[in-house]
């Protein structure tokens, strides 16, 4: 997939993510705002993954990607992510630390962009496993603008051992992957 911006709109693909109270009341929740609101249709969901956190001791990770195609701007797309993080007691005190729900807008279209509020395509994906493998069960063939790769090439490069499918009827809140 490469899409980029159309008459009905720009493709677009949101990582999910989250380690504190019930993630996946959070990200349904979340996917549920997102599909009211104005300019916003959701296209896919792939499922939730568990992972390992990054930065400070905290638990583990949930992650996920949507697909949607929106009419809003980048600008005004990422104000929606953040007031949706807000609505679902998202607080920034700690770079990587514990969140009750992180929405990344990783690709706008074909969209290269970099200005102080907002980097296009999401900085930093291309070495994140958490990001690419629920990426590539909803956009495997999405170019990434900058690099010329494929989700699935990107995914490929990776170490993506420690990202294991949720099992929802056994795994309802984040808890450590590996509990020594």
């Amino acid at each position: 997939m490469a899409d980029g911006d159309q008459g009905s709109g720009a493709v677009c693909a949101i990582a999910l993510g989250g380690n504190v109270g019930d993630v996946g009341a959070a990200f349904e929740g979340a996917i549920a705002q997102l599909a009211t609101a104005a300019g916003i249709t959701i296209l896919a969901r792939s499922p939730w993954y568990r992972t390992p956190p990054m930065g400070p001791p905290q638990p583990d990770f949930w992650n996920g990607c949507v697909l949607l195609r929106t009419t809003r701007s980048p600008e005004d797309l990422l104000t929606v992510l953040q007031t949706i993080e807000a609505a679902f007691g998202r607080q920034r005190h700690l770079r990587w630390g514990p969140r009750t729900l992180d929405l990344d807008l990783i690709f706008y279209g074909d969209r290269q962009l970099h200005t102080d509020e907002l980097t296009l395509p999401h900085p930093g994906f291309r070495d994140r496993a958490f990001v690419l493998v629920p990426l590539a069960d909803v956009a495997a063939d999405w170019c990434d603008p900058a690099s010329g790769q494929t989700v699935a090439q990107l995914r490929q490069a990776l170490d993506c051992s420690q990202v294991v499918p949720v099992q929802r009827d056994r795994d309802p809140h984040p808890a450590p992957l590996n509990s020594n």
